[in-house]
């Protein structure tokens, strides 16, 4: 898939809005990644994504596309997501905000 900047908007809106981050900059993946709008595509970096078909042998369609950090995946065939990042919230108390946003590795 190649993707035209149209389709990536699209695609971005599926993404989670979090209250502490600019949405039109930020957003969080099914896995709970921060992922950054400017970051479409950019393998190896901190807050790269890709855009990922969540449903089994479903058209590219956007009600079947979803943004996911370049490191996560989506099992279709099972119906679930395979997380390898998520937000990091050490050291942040649970009525704080972790600002800027981070993300840590789920395994080493």
């Amino acid at each position: 898939m190649n993707p035209t900047q149209e389709q990536i908007e699209i695609v971005w809106q599926h993404g989670r809005v979090m209250p502490e981050a600019d949405p039109s900059v930020w957003r969080q993946d099914t896995c709970g990644a921060w992922i950054q709008r400017n970051q479409f595509g950019r393998d190896h970096s901190e807050f790269g994504w890709k855009i990922r078909n969540i449903v089994g042998g479903g058209p590219d369609a956007p009600d079947n596309l979803r943004p996911f950090h370049w490191r996560n995946h989506f099992d279709a065939a099972n119906n679930r997501p395979h997380c390898q990042v998520t937000a990091d919230r050490t050291g942040v108390a649970s009525a704080q905000r972790a600002s800027p946003p981070r993300n840590r590795s789920l395994h080493t």
